[in-house]
């Protein structure tokens, strides 16, 4: 039997992502509760990191945990990927050992390669092109502050990176439109916003694109690995910055997101960014916990 892998929202059909956000939900509500499911108890994640990480690496272990397995985290200084060993042979030897692998990289081409090769799930904890886990995150936190997404307006404000082509996938699974407010030269990739349609409409000014939403949301303006091009971006994405009065554009109970680390002052105001009536950055993050959680459950046939 093949193994179900996760590497972007487009493997999971519309049921399935509202029935994973609905699960995700519910074991963050045991768990404020003291109740634990203890499902995976026995089973190990392999966590293959390229890229350094505090929320991924946390929620993922600790999700572990509480689920009764146990995690090891891999860096290419602990393998021989680091060394160059190819990833068909890594895959095929680190999944005869473990239960369940996610990995964060670079390449989404490396991580679909490690997958080929898997016996067992993989999850794509972040690549260039998508960040797929973020999005479980993000989609749960607008339901349990908003209700179903489905028929609303988000804004993306920012680089079309991946955290932008992970909400094209998911406005494409659950029907809600997505206005991207981005410089020239930054649009995500145009072969997504093709098969998106008419769910997506590009902006130049952040205002435009934020008139009426239901969801503000937006990304540092260099990412990892773009470090180089920092002083760069922060010219061409000079008046991006998501602050209260672009806010108020937006709908009366429209809420802010960041999927974190921000850097205050650039992307995000300091003051919009601590305001709990509008920022629900912390819930954000928390959810990153309990939706993994869920969509571990689901790889493993544990749901």
């Amino acid at each position: 039997m093949q193994p179900r892998h996760f590497l972007s929202l487009a493997d999971l059909t519309r049921g399935e992502l509202n029935a994973l956000l609905q699960s995700a939900s519910e074991l963050k509500r045991a768990h404020r509760q003291g109740h634990q499911n203890t499902s995976l108890t026995g089973a190990v994640l392999a966590m293959i990191f390229e890229k350094s990480s505090t929320r991924t690496r946390v929620s993922f272990e600790a999700g572990m945990a509480q689920l009764g397995g146990s995690a090891l985290f891999l860096s290419p200084n602990d393998t021989q990927l680091g060394r160059g060993e190819p990833i068909q042979d890594s895959a095929r030897v680190i999944s005869s050992m473990v239960d369940i692998v996610m990995i964060r990289t670079f390449r989404q081409a490396d991580i679909e390669l490690f997958a080929k090769h898997s016996s067992v799930p993989v999850i794509n904890a972040l690549s260039d092109d998508y960040h797929p886990c973020q999005l479980l995150a993000d989609l749960q936190t607008f339901s349990e502050h908003r209700g179903s997404i489905t028929g609303k307006t988000v804004a993306w404000i920012g680089d079309g990176n991946n955290m932008c082509q992970s909400w094209i996938n998911a406005a494409m699974l659950l029907d809600f439109n997505l206005n991207i407010a981005c410089p020239e030269g930054y649009e995500p990739s145009p072969e997504l916003l093709e098969r998106a349609g008419a769910r997506i409409t590009l902006h130049r000014q952040p205002a435009s694109a934020v008139d009426g939403v239901d969801l503000v949301t937006t990304d540092v303006f260099a990412s990892m690995g773009q470090e180089a091009e920092q002083q760069l971006r922060l010219e061409k994405f000079n008046g991006f910055q998501v602050d209260h009065t672009l806010m108020s554009h937006a709908a009366n109970n429209a809420l802010f997101m960041h999927c974190l680390p921000a850097h205050r002052g650039e992307e995000v105001s300091a003051e919009l960014l601590e305001d709990s009536q509008i920022s629900v950055v912390w819930d954000e993050a928390e959810n990153r916990l309990h939706a993994q959680k869920a969509l571990m459950l689901l790889l493993l046939n544990k749901a």
